[in-house]
């Protein structure tokens, strides 16, 4: 586990009150610029068969790779997702998914993060990797 600033973690929890990770469950366990660890419930995150949403985990991957690029890029920038993609390896119907952004490359204008989301019992659900840009305000 990295080195989680409490600063980090409470602001990553207040931005993101009443938006879209929010309404969908998400909790912050760990935050930093080069890690940062949510999770979301499958339940009422689901498509029509009852498993999770593809997108659902795309949105947990953005979330988690973007905030970690914001952490990075500083209080006086801001990150944007510029290029996601996503590998749906199993369907997951119960419980939590556990996402991990890991810092790929970071630089001054672009960040990239590798995300892998993971069910109760630890099995890959979704690989995906973000990139930001990251600008000033």
């Amino acid at each position: 586990m990295t080195q989680t600033n409490p600063l980090d973690l409470a602001l990553c929890r207040s931005m993101h009150e009443g938006t879209l990770p929010d309404r969908m469950g998400l909790e912050f366990l760990e935050a930093g610029p080069e890690r940062v660890v949510g999770r979301m419930p499958v339940q009422g995150n689901t498509q029509p068969y009852g498993v999770l949403h593809g997108g659902a985990s795309a949105v947990l991957a953005e979330t988690l790779g973007s905030v970690a690029a914001a952490i990075h890029a500083g209080p006086d920038r801001i990150a944007l997702g510029i290029e996601i993609n996503a590998t749906h390896h199993r369907a997951a119907s119960t419980g939590y998914v556990t996402g991990v952004a890991t810092r790929l490359h970071t630089g001054r204008t672009l960040a990239t993060y590798d995300i892998e989301i993971t069910d109760d019992q630890g099995r890959r659900v979704c690989t995906s990797r973000l990139t930001c840009m990251l600008r000033d305000r």
